[in-house]
């Protein structure tokens, strides 16, 4: 028998990753979006393996050790994407929407791929809702990507704790990244390492690093806040402000820095909270990106997104099953010629109906709605025919 590869999950009713609660939240997503004024954009699935190298950074974990990526039959370096903002981006310069002058604010859904080690919560393909906000470099627009992020959650009922940071500027990130490097110099040693390569490469994500024993160490190292320059500093102090008048609980986490490269000033995470949560309890990620678009050739651009991992959310949505749909079948052979059209007169009032049309007894028909989760079962026996009715029961 052929199986799936390891780390990717079919998705149908009723199995690990439910197709129909993958539906519902990729809707509730999309609804939320939608009322931010944004709107749909869709990007290939595969890309120039040079774009994340660009983007996503030469020194992250993502392309190091995550991504899937071959020469194709012409000879070029492609891959599946690992995450979505730079496909967007790319689009975004290519379609020279970068040379409007206008603001843009985008949507989008769909696989992504890492080759990381599967867990609860991680998988090799795994779905992404992003948005991605260009040419708005107001840190109000920051406030209100984070504002839509936790309506989303909020409609999901899902709990969780908002952590922010700033990374600064390249006026005052170089500074912090110098004095950071003379401490991590000073306690080489003594880190892991991954976080040994990263001095090397991109001193700043040893912060990121989940080591026990590297987190103490690092518990002493120069703060990003403590560095940052007065407009970073001042605009920060607006971002929290801006949460506070919203109502929009946080906590400042100096150590916040995201696994991506392309980041500037504000970084933002939700960690979803409760049972259900596993190590991988990041939900929601994103932050600021104003260099991004003028690093791959386009405009200078300021732009801002966020991206959820839906099955993250899906496991710490309600266990519970809800009902819904119509179930339709007949009691007898001359009942079943009717059951077509039954569900055309249901399905014209948005009934959603599925039809059996195996010849069952009630009690059968009744115990096939049960299991199939239906909230409604319509049968047709001899009596509904000769009266051209139907026989309703709910669930």
């Amino acid at each position: 028998m052929i199986k799936k590869l390891r780390g990717m999950e079919d998705i149908f009713p009723g199995g690990k990753l439910d197709s129909r609660k993958f539906l519902k939240l990729a809707d509730s997503c999309r609804e939320v979006a939608e009322k931010y004024g944004f709107h749909y954009i869709e990007t290939p699935i595969l890309e120039e393996t040079i774009l994340f190298k660009r983007s996503v950074g030469e020194s992250s974990d993502i392309v190091n050790k995550e991504m899937y990526h071959f020469l194709d039959r012409g000879g070029r370096d492609i891959c599946l994407r690992p995450e979505g903002t730079a496909g967007v981006v790319r689009s975004f310069i290519e379609n020279r929407l970068d040379r409007q002058g206008k603001v843009y604010r985008f949507w989008y859904f769909g696989p992504m791929f890492r080759y990381e080690r599967p867990q609860k919560g991680r998988y090799r393909q795994f779905h992404q809702f992003g948005v991605e906000s260009f040419g708005e470099g107001s840190v109000y627009e920051d406030i209100q990507t984070i504002g839509m992020a936790k309506e989303i959650l909020e409609k999901l009922e899902i709990p969780y704790k908002l952590k922010i940071n700033s990374l600064g500027c390249s006026q005052c990130a170089p500074t912090y990244r110098q004095k950071l490097l003379q401490f991590l110099e000073s306690h080489r040693e003594e880190l892991c390492p991954d976080c040994q390569r990263r001095i090397e490469t991109n001193p700043i994500r040893t912060l990121d690093c989940k080591n026990p024993s590297c987190q103490q160490i690092l518990e002493n190292a120069p703060k990003l806040q403590e560095n940052l320059c007065s407009s970073c500093h001042s605009e920060f102090t607006q971002l929290k402000k801006g949460l506070e008048q919203l109502e929009i609980p946080f906590e400042v986490d100096s150590h916040l820095v995201r696994g991506l490269d392309y980041y500037t000033k504000t970084t933002f995470e939700f960690i979803g909270v409760g049972e259900g949560v596993g190590s991988q309890n990041a939900i929601v990620g994103g932050g600021r990106y104003d260099k991004l678009v003028e690093y791959l050739g386009g405009k200078p651009t300021p732009a801002v997104g966020f991206a959820i991992g839906i099955e993250r959310i899906l496991e710490l949505l309600s266990p519970q099953k809800e009902r819904e749909g119509v179930y339709l079948g007949a009691l007898l052979e001359e009942g079943v010629p009717k059951l077509l059209e039954w569900a055309q007169k249901m399905r014209n009032n948005g009934e959603k109906v599925t039809i059996n049309f195996q010849i069952k007894s009630l009690k059968s028909h009744l115990k096939s709605a049960d299991k199939g989760g239906f909230k409604k079962v319509a049968i047709i026996g001899e009596e509904e025919l000769k009266n051209d009715t139907i026989f309703e029961k709910e669930l």
